[in-house]
């Protein structure tokens, strides 16, 4: 199998490709030296890949970074999206396209909320969540013309090599400061007790696979571990790992109302047989090394 996948070399992307490789695929993957708004340019790249699926994961994928400018967020999102299913449905019409959403398409729900499935109504609420709706909203139509679509909408997912502007990642990157002395041992948070659903990024890996074999029906899938865990509770098997007991500090500058967004992949499993088999504590410590690894490099 010939996968193209776009956003190579980033968090996600560094974790699937070699997983794809061991499968046996030749992988085509493409970063920043293609400008994936640019629809000709997509569309030599697909051309000379012959790919028999593409999944696109390039995106704008950091919330503040996109309400900051959003107009960056719309062409990587929505305009990104729209060029690679439109190259695909010229120059590769029988490949698989995995379409990477975002469960913050859904927006979030109050405390008790049932997990979100994916008929579940879009309710964007961020710059970074609407270009994400709009692009997910247009696979679906590509979806209707005839293009083998599947959109995924995984919920957070963590691991070794992401960035720090993800709230495990960046509480990981601060404790790992800490341990080396490069900073107070003094973590500022904002509600702790909103809750959301984590995953491992391995196991998101496992069921962007999975959902690229064509006898699994097209569609929309959520990708989540079904289980909320408050912040609080994140960050706890965080600072458990940690050398150190950091003092929590609230912020109030970053303090928001306590929401819910935690999902269902009843859906995905009944497809695939997908469960997620990584430990989140486990995860965690994982991540932590990788940010400790990086300060002593540093």
């Amino acid at each position: 199998m010939r996968v193209f996948v776009t956003g190579a070399r980033g968090f996600v992307g560094r974790w699937l490709v070699p997983r794809l490789e061991r499968d046996g695929a030749t992988v085509l993957g493409v970063d920043r030296e293609l400008e994936i708004s640019q629809a000709s340019h997509v569309a030599a790249a697909i051309a000379r890949a012959r790919p028999d699926a593409v999944v696109h994961l390039a995106a704008q994928s950091s919330v503040p970074a996109a309400a900051a400018d959003p107009a960056a967020a719309y062409r990587a999102n929505y305009l990104g999206t729209r060029a690679v299913l439109e190259a695909a449905r010229v120059q590769a019409p029988k490949a698989r396209v995995l379409l990477v959403s975002s469960a913050q398409v859904y927006g979030s729900a109050p405390p008790g909320a049932p997990p979100f499935d994916e008929s579940a109504p879009l309710r964007p609420r961020s710059a970074y969540d609407w270009t994400k709706a709009a692009a997910d909203l247009l696979g679906g139509a590509y979806a209707k013309r005839g293009l083998d679509v599947v959109r995924v909408r995984p919920f957070n997912h963590t691991g070794a090599g992401q960035g720090p502007g993800f709230f495990a990642s960046a509480m990981a990157r601060q404790i790992a400061e800490m341990e080396a002395g490069r900073s107070p041992p003094v973590l500022a948070v904002g509600n702790l007790q909103s809750v959301r659903d984590f995953l491992d990024v391995e196991d998101v890996v496992e069921a962007y696979v999975r959902l690229l074999q064509p006898t699994v029906p097209t569609g929309v899938y959520n990708v989540a571990s079904g289980r909320g865990r408050t912040m609080r509770e994140l960050l706890d098997l965080l600072v458990a790992r940690a050398a150190l007991a950091p003092e929590i500090r609230v912020d109030g500058a970053r303090f928001r109302p306590t929401d819910v967004s935690v999902g269902t992949a009843a859906k995905l499993e009944a497809a695939t047989g997908w469960r997620p088999v990584r430990p989140l504590g486990d995860t965690l410590g994982r991540l932590l090394d990788s940010w400790r690894a990086a300060v002593s490099a540093a």
